[in-house]
């Protein structure tokens, strides 16, 4: 059976799952990193260092066939992009470009990504000096997918969420990667509140990429889900969110 391990620091990597079993039929296994939660205030030396433990773990334990490491302060970080069977979710910056009718384009990502000059590099490899990129902080975004509370204080979410995008419709901006992988959670409210803005997901290119290096497939696909830190909190997060499978301590 073809295995595929999935890890973040919390439940943002599940938005991966779906597009991936659209093209896959696998064992998954996801495995929520709680107890380092959240990547994006870490050091690039810390990152690396839990990075390189959690692979280590999950091949160890589950011996998977890919892993994807389902964020993009690691995989930008760290240049995953150049590791064997490791995936890493980079910026959709040149499906961006390619869409952009303004030629301004927001990346949505965690603290450290945007302050880190990493991803001025990542920026200026991919996408052309003609368009203007801008880097936002969305750390309070990442916030009320991880604590649930897009769910639960949905006005609230609505409130925080004009406040972080609306300047930058002011200058223009029509198109948004989604660079955490919490933020494609927010894609219904995103398209209610703009309409007219396009959010791009890089779930696709990372489930593109998952089936290309997958030789033999499953006959059905399943999931299993694994945390560090208390799994029966994490748990509980996830049924607010309406996931019900169980979670096992790693």
């Amino acid at each position: 059976m073809a295995k595929i391990a999935v890890f973040d620091s919390g439940l943002g990597s599940l938005s991966v799952i779906k597009p991936i079993q659209k093209r896959v039929n696998a064992e998954i296994i996801y495995f929520a990193d709680q107890k380092n939660y959240p990547y994006g205030t870490k050091t690039v030396s810390q990152l690396d260092k839990i990075i390189k433990s959690t692979i280590s773990k999950l091949l160890k334990e589950f011996d998977p066939d890919v892993i994807v490491v389902g964020s993009n302060t690691p995989s930008l970080l760290l240049h995953l992009e150049k590791k064997d069977k490791i995936i890493g979710v980079f910026p959709p910056l040149k499906e961006a470009a390619s869409k952009t009718k303004s030629r301004k384009i927001g990346i949505l990502a965690t603290k450290a990504v945007v302050k880190n000059k990493i991803l001025d590099k990542y920026i200026r490899k991919n996408v052309s000096s003609k368009i203007h990129v801008t880097k936002i902080n969305a750390t309070r975004l990442i916030d009320l997918v991880e604590s649930g509370k897009f769910i639960s204080q949905k006005q609230v979410s609505k409130n925080i969420i004009q406040k972080i995008i609306k300047p930058h419709l002011e200058n223009n901006v029509d198109v948004f990667t989604l660079s955490s992988t919490h933020l494609p959670f927010l894609v219904p409210i995103l398209k209610e509140l703009f309409p007219g803005i396009t959010f791009l997901d890089p779930a696709d290119i990372v489930a593109k990429h998952v089936a290309k290096i997958l030789k033999h497939k499953s006959e059905k696909s399943r999931l299993k889900i694994y945390a560090s830190g208390d799994a029966k909190r994490f748990q509980k997060q996830l049924r607010k969110i309406g996931i019900k499978n169980k979670v096992n301590p790693l």
